[in-house]
């Protein structure tokens, strides 16, 4: 069973990855380094494997609640859910070889640009996470210490 420490281990993690990379990335020579490019597809895993969780595990119960306001928080979350993954799939297949663990920056400055932006997502669906959906599961659970 997935627990709130669970998720909030998994939002500390990618909050600290971000915080890393943002520092990486400002000079452009390490944005060529295979560490980086390691550490920036480890980044890449662990924000789709956080969604996909999310995706799978909280939102089911919230969806068949008879409260109007649970039903409108799920769908929210899950229509964010879903731009979130088109976007960063989208900036995943411009900028990174997954499989080859690199990063493909062709323009600097472009790069660091949508990357600064897709960090900025990232980090204010986690909060978003913490101080709305969260919160609301514990009401419908009436649980505390579970949350899927």
């Amino acid at each position: 069973m997935l627990t709130y420490e669970e998720l909030h281990a998994q939002n500390d993690h990618i909050t600290e990855l971000t915080n890393t990379l943002r520092l990486l990335l400002t000079d452009r020579l390490l944005c060529d380094s295979h560490i980086t490019a390691e550490l920036f597809c480890r980044y890449v895993d662990a924000v789709k494997d956080h969604l996909e969780l999310t995706d799978k595990k909280l939102y089911t119960q919230m969806l068949t609640s008879a409260d109007n306001q649970v039903t409108t928080v799920a769908n929210r979350f899950m229509g964010g859910s879903k731009e979130i993954k088109r976007i960063f799939n989208d900036f995943v297949k411009k900028w990174c070889n997954m499989k080859k663990q690199q990063l493909m920056v062709s323009d600097y400055e472009e790069f660091a640009r949508i990357t600064d932006g897709m960090f900025d997502m990232v980090l204010d669906r986690i909060q978003d996470e913490v101080e709305h959906l969260y919160p609301m599961l514990r009401k419908v659970r009436g649980d505390d210490k579970y949350a899927a």
